[in-house]
């Protein structure tokens, strides 16, 4: 892994500590949510196929938040670029927390009618692609030490994914799955609470918020027009587009057909608790690269996260080649650390290099690019599975999965992509500061968070190559 640093910061940039009351909530609400977030298929497969319905209804109700959410998250930047954030996510999360107070309500009744089902899955899909794009927003204005923030949110998120299904399938056992739905309802009433109680940060003059863009057409006319700024912004990065190019093909050709035949393959040749033990293991890979990532701190995070990524190799592969379930489930927790530090270092990189005042749009259209191919990778495993046999698609998936951080490193914007303090240092450093004096910390501190004469960061795009002209210069990458 290239240039990385200490505990004690990079380019010498003293680092702050993460953890605060506010964001000591923002967590709770995150890893809260997220405990019911994967306690929702539990609960959706055991209450569809308790009312008679099939493997398809329960593929459909679940299709059904996942396309609101994939196809609304981009309009959800934008609102969350013009409005606060904060009470858009209170909003999401009430809205989220009487849809599934409804749903606990018709499994408990037994009334349960699939389009019903669907709809309130759809309207879930819609609050959540409104409260997604503030998240990356949130994270810079309640830690400084963004990179950290991440990386605890990340462990918090992967423990959660740990226990969410062991929780259901025992709410489920002892309850029902109406008990399930209310449940996940309160975690939603838990995340709205601690998001009511936050105290943020007023936002840099200029940097988004209610208001807008002030166009003089009117509202729709003001919408569109964030949108076509918020893609000639997103088409201004070569190395987030190039990320989210790249990422398509993975979840095309690796992760989209990975998930479902590893879970067909492990459970007939091995059983549902080998399975369990498999998933638990790649869960327990993502704790552990959560806590690599608040460790670590390389200069050029892109590059580190792409090496990292080599490592996810070993899930598919093992599977593919018949190994044992120890194998299996090894090759499953070395994969989740690499995941989840390319995880961290992606999401820094993009909450640290875009301008706040677009940073919810460029958010969006992060997530929509790297969930709009899953679907399309899922589809095709099963009718590739039969042609070819499931293992042969998954070794074919593991081969790809090698190639995927080898396009990463071959785009220079990628692999040379200079993380924001360790630029704040050099531009200390060109000022002619003298590293570890007083007014240079000062300076360094000034860099990072001042805005532009404008009230926004600079915009401009980083010369040709992606890094070492613009270090050499001392001047912010966009």
């Amino acid at each position: 892994m290239d240039d990385v640093g200490g505990a004690g910061g990079v380019g010498g940039v003293r680092r702050r500590p993460v953890w605060s009351r506010d964001f000591g909530l923002f967590f709770v609400a995150r890893a809260v949510a997220r405990l019911g977030d994967t306690m929702l298929p539990v609960a959706l497969a055991a209450g569809l196929l308790q009312h008679g319905y099939g493997a398809g209804a329960v593929g459909l109700a679940m299709a059904s938040t996942a396309a609101a959410f994939a196809g609304l998250v981009v309009f959800g930047g934008v609102i969350a670029d013009r409005f606060s954030t904060r009470k858009l996510m209170i909003g999401a999360d009430l809205v989220r927390l009487g849809t599934q107070a409804l749903a606990a309500v018709l499994f408990y009744s037994g009334h349960v009618v699939l389009w019903e089902i669907c709809v309130i899955g759809f309207a879930n899909g819609v609050a959540g692609a409104v409260f997604q794009p503030g998240v990356a927003s949130t994270v810079p204005r309640l830690a400084a030490d963004i990179q950290g923030a991440n990386g605890a949110i990340r462990i918090a998120e992967s423990a959660a994914q740990l226990a969410g299904p062991a929780v259901a399938g025992l709410l489920v056992g002892f309850a029902s799955p109406g008990g399930v739905f209310a449940a996940h309802a309160a975690t939603y009433a838990v995340s709205a609470l601690c998001l009511l109680l936050l105290r943020l940060p007023a936002t840099a003059p200029g940097a988004g918020g209610a208001g807008g863009a002030g166009h003089g057409t009117g509202a729709s006319g003001a919408f569109r027009a964030d949108l076509v700024e918020g893609w000639r912004e997103f088409r201004a990065r070569q190395w987030l587009w190039g990320v989210i190019a790249v990422w398509c093909l993975y979840m095309i050709a690796v992760w989209g057909p990975t998930v479902p035949l590893v879970a067909t393959e492990v459970v007939q040749q091995h059983g549902p608790r080998a399975y369990g033990l498999v998933n638990s293991a790649l869960g327990a890979g993502t704790v552990v690269g959560g806590f690599l990532a608040l460790r670590l701190r390389p200069r050029r995070m892109l590059r580190a996260g792409a090496f990292a990524l080599f490592a996810f190799v070993w899930f598919p592969a093992a599977v593919g080649a018949g190994l044992g379930v120890g194998a299996m489930a090894a090759g499953a927790a070395v994969a989740g650390a690499g995941m989840s530090f390319w995880g961290v270092m992606w999401a820094t990189s993009v909450q640290t290099q875009v301008p706040p005042d677009v940073l919810n749009r460029l958010h969006a259209y992060d997530v929509a690019g790297s969930l709009a191919m899953m679907p399309v990778g899922q589809a095709l495993a099963g009718p590739a599975a039969s042609a070819l046999g499931a293992d042969h698609v998954l070794l074919t998936s593991a081969a790809i999965s090698l190639a995927i951080p080898v396009a990463l490193l071959a785009v220079p914007a990628i692999r040379g992509l200079v993380r924001a303090d360790a630029v704040g240092a050099a531009r200390v450093a060109g000022a002619g500061g003298t590293e570890g004096s007083g007014a240079g910390r000062r300076a360094a501190s000034a860099s990072l968070t001042a805005p532009a004469p404008s009230g926004r960061r600079d915009r401009r795009p980083a010369p040709s190559g992606g890094g070492p002209a613009a270090e050499e210069a001392g001047d912010p990458l966009p």
